[in-house]
């Protein structure tokens, strides 16, 4: 029989208080854990303020913002209601996950729910971090206001009275930005040792010159470079501006780690190698893993290209959009950078991708578009396939099959007008490769295709007139021999005279055995230079007008160019070569990054005559800096281009003159040279003569004064001491005016 409460001794009562008894498990059912679940709220300010029979229609309008970084539902938000039965203006919301509310908190903040209406984002558990005791004071102290400092104009350079244009120069461990004086040495604007580890890279518009370094990159501007933004991506190594200039893509190679306090990258930015950055705030907007380095490699597998840019930018830098090969095209919208249609675009196969570079008016579609461009190789029994896309929309708007297909590169014009297709084909034996072009017409009702194919070899580089429907491109053969670069034709393309469409495209000229590798096209079209770099061996340049102002080819007269070779130039070694923003000037340039032989940059007029040859010692890179749109209208500008001989009759004034005045300064600077000669000399003499009376020496050259049996002053054989001034004409140059 079991002992009774009331049997039990007091000893034994006070033996059973003390035995250690386990009540984890009723703990951990029933303990109430006041912070568990709080990291999943938010709280949403700057609502408006509405009485209660609107609450709920409020609610539902408010849950189309909050679900597009998460998921939440009605039940979940809390809005209460003051004694006048009105809403306070905010909420509390409770998301499925803390990530999600971070999310909510880092793409909602700030942004507008209607015209009046503004939302400010925090999470509920900021309320406690701050509200901390000693860390409000219980006094309100006004804000000090810091004193107004005028900053720097961004775009100074751009009102300077001679119109030149600036560019950076990258030599031995000093990056120095420059003024470009045509034919005289350039103007110093700032030279910064250690100013950059890696490159420098102007933003698109000019406004930025970007430094990349191992702890981020830093932006620079103004008139005296001061620095206006910076990005801490650890050890950074490729860089990307939108073409507004609005946002900023980083990447390494290294994943970053993010430590404890950081005062701008968190834990959503741990472990990964891309960051997209607002350019204004200096904050990320969404960070990523790379693609190229998510899977592991091997050792016997070869090491894999980063594709760059990671992201690729619409025109109008509405949408930005992400390809993971042979899957999908991920496109996200800007500024929130969240999934357009909250799903990525499924593309079986995708190879690449292009955004149009212009914002493109179809014929007879009027809703608001962006044209994307994308291919897909042969899979099975299906054949590769050409796409435009529609964004937002995700509609295919026009497809193009293709056969035998063994690589493909998409070309845009620069004004969206066409997209050139270049298909290179391999024979049914797989032994030999032919080109053909399919040249996309944006423009024209339906995109018709006209398919270029007289191409008998490998195109090797193609490239469009900037603002206009001409091109270019180099085919290649076989190499004539060992170590000797393969022969290759360029040939220019034109279309026919047709009213104000473009018509077909046609063979202007091909120029054969020439070793061209590369294409520049003048920024403002017209020009172009076609060069052969990274050689050691051919290093020429052609410098072609398409549109020659002199007698035109009888069989080239039913087409739109006229072309003619204005100059060939030769530059040892050269690896680049860049236009200056206005098409004015080409300067090319022998980096050492490529080879370390007779480094430095050339500078050459627009028809191929060279200004200057600046050999400079481990020389890196030559960057012009860009400028951004004109703003004349287009008017305006057709009235600068009619009366544009008048303008340069002042300009051509204005370097006669400055000629002068140089020459007068040289003339000047020798005279004060002269004249300080004469008057050093004259010194001397006057020291010599007090040192000789000082020691009582006879002076040959005047009357003895202290010796008593000197000749009579007749027989002194005195010194004449004679200058002749040489005038020497260097060069003489005859220039008829009239």
């Amino acid at each position: 029989m079991a002992p009774s409460f009331d049997t039990l001794s007091e000893q034994d009562l006070h033996e059973e208080e003390e035995e250690e008894i386990d009540f984890s498990d009723l703990k951990a059912q029933y303990e109430v854990k006041l912070e568990e679940g709080l990291d999943t709220f938010v709280v949403i300010d700057g609502l408006p303020v509405v009485p209660e029979e609107n609450r709920q229609k409020l609610i539902k309008f408010l849950l189309r913002k909050l679900n597009t970084v998460g998921h939440t539902s009605e039940d979940a938000v809390f809005m209460p209601l003051n004694e006048k039965n009105m809403s306070e203006g905010f909420a509390f919301v409770e998301y499925e996950t803390p990530e999600q509310a971070v999310a909510a908190v880092k793409q909602l903040h700030g942004t507008p729910l209607d015209k009046k209406h503004t939302l400010l984002v925090n999470k509920l558990m900021d309320i406690e971090r701050y509200g901390r005791e000693g860390r409000i004071d219980e006094e309100y102290k006004p804000p000090t206001v810091e004193p107004f400092t005028e900053k720097d104009h961004l775009r100074s350079w751009i009102g300077d009275a001679n119109a030149r244009d600036q560019f950076a120069l990258y030599r031995g461990d000093k990056v120095g930005v420059f003024w470009n004086n045509k034919n005289n040495p350039p103007e110093n604007v700032v030279d910064r040792a250690h100013w950059t580890q890696l490159f420098v890279q102007w933003s698109p518009k000019g406004t930025y010159l970007a430094s990349v370094h191992p702890q981020g990159v830093q932006l620079w501007g103004g008139s005296t470079f001061a620095k206006q933004k910076q990005f801490p991506h650890p050890f950074v190594q490729l860089i990307e501006f939108s073409p507004g200039e609005s946002y900023l893509t980083t990447w390494s190679a290294r994943p970053i780690q993010v430590e404890e306090g950081h005062p701008v990258l968190t834990y959503e930015e741990d472990g990964k190698n891309i960051i997209v950055w607002d350019i204004v705030s200096g904050k990320p907007l969404r960070s990523f893993v790379s693609h190229d380095l998510a899977a592991p490699e091997s050792e016997t597998q070869p090491k894999k290209k980063v594709q760059w840019p990671a992201f690729k930018w619409s025109a109008d830098e509405k949408y930005v959009a992400r390809m993971l090969q042979g899957q999908s095209i991920s496109i996200y919208e800007l500024p929130r950078m969240n999934l357009l249609g909250k799903t990525s675009v499924k593309v079986d196969g995708v190879m690449d991708f292009e955004w149009s570079p212009a914002t493109v008016n179809r014929d007879g579609v009027k809703q608001y578009e962006q044209l994307l461009c994308f291919w897909t190789p042969e899979i099975g029994s299906n054949p590769a396939r050409v796409a435009l896309m529609s964004v937002p929309s995700k509609e295919i708007v026009r497809t193009r099959n293709l056969f035998n297909v063994s690589d493909v590169k998409l070309h845009w014009q620069s004004q969206g007008n066409f997209v050139c297709v270049k298909v290179d084909r391999h024979s049914k034996s797989k032994k030999s490769l032919a080109t053909n072009l399919e040249i996309f017409r944006v423009r024209e009702k339906g995109v018709p295709v006209e398919v270029v194919d007289s191409l008998k070899d490998t195109v090797i580089n193609f490239s469009w007139e900037p603002n206009g429907a001409r091109f270019v491109l180099i085919t290649t053969g076989d190499a004539t021999g060992a170590g000797a670069p393969p022969k290759t034709a360029v040939s220019f393309f034109a279309p026919e005279k047709k009213g104000v469409q473009a018509g077909n495209f046609k063979l202007v000229r091909t120029i054969e055995k020439k070793t061209s590798n590369a294409i520049y096209w003048s920024p403002k079209g017209r020009f172009v230079v076609v060069a052969t770099v990274h050689s050691q061996s051919s290093f020429d340049l052609d410098f072609w007008d398409m549109d020659f102002e002199g007698e035109k080819n009888e069989n080239e007269k039913d087409l739109a160019a006229n072309l003619q070779l204005m100059k060939t130039v030769d530059h040892y070694g050269v690896t680049d070569i860049d236009w200056d923003p206005t098409g004015r000037y080409v300067v090319s340039s022998a980096s050492m990054w490529t080879h370390q032989m007779e480094n430095g940059f050339n500078l050459h007029t627009f028809s191929g005559e060279t200004l200057a040859e600046n050999p400079t010692d481990k020389f890196k890179q030559f960057v012009w800096r860009p400028r951004p749109p004109t703003l004349l209208s287009k008017e305006e500008q057709k009235q600068v281009r009619k009366n544009l001989r008048e303008y340069s009759k002042e300009f051509e004034e204005e370097d006669k003159y400055a000629v002068d005045i140089a020459n007068t300064a040289v003339v000047e600077k020798r005279k004060r040279v002269l004249n300080e000669w004469v008057a050093w000399l004259r010194r001397e003499k006057e020291l010599l003569a007090e040192e000789k009376d000082a020691y009582g020496l006879v002076d040959e050259v005047d009357e003895p004064k202290l010796a008593k049996d000197a000749p009579p002053a007749s027989a002194t054989q005195g010194e004449t001491v004679i200058e002749e001034i040489v005038e020497e004409i260097l060069e003489e140059t005859e220039e008829v005016i009239g």
